[in-house]
């Protein structure tokens, strides 16, 4: 390629749907994601964070309660977190939530993975309290 051609535009890939992101590897992208910034840190908080909230949100799990968890996972850090007896109020959740959890502690260093996780969560909650606003405005 010489100077004077044009890069080749770029291919938009279509858009990925709500059963596209649920299906994605939660606890693999938080693996990836949490330890270094960079690609796999974007897509944890893109991709990522719309799949969990899908999930979560399909599971009705209320916004607060995964704000919660980001704020207990900030106190007390993700391996703290991780070994808790009920991390939301609904089992199903909690089954669904631990593996995220134990995956980004296994990787999550002290207070800056911690962090991360935090803030991921929080990400999360605010999709799930998004979602429900777009529903009920929805309905009007």
């Amino acid at each position: 390629m010489t100077g004077s051609e044009a890069p080749m535009p770029a291919t938009p890939r279509p858009p990925k749907t709500d059963d596209d992101c649920a299906a994605l590897d939660t606890a693999r992208m938080l693996r990836y994601g949490i330890p270094a910034e960079g690609p796999h840190r974007t897509a944890l908080f893109g991709d990522g964070a719309i799949g969990a909230a899908v999930v979560l949100d399909r599971l009705g799990v209320l916004p607060r309660s995964v704000a919660f968890l980001a704020e207990v996972v900030r106190s007390g850090g993700v391996r703290y977190a991780s070994q808790l007896p009920e991390l939301l109020p609904d089992p199903a959740a909690t089954d669904l939530v631990r593996p995220w959890l134990e995956s980004a502690a296994a990787v999550a260093r002290p207070v800056v993975g911690d962090e991360t996780t935090a803030r991921w969560l929080e990400s999360v909650a605010e999709l799930i309290g998004l979602r429900r606003t777009s529903r009920a405005r929805g309905r009007r």
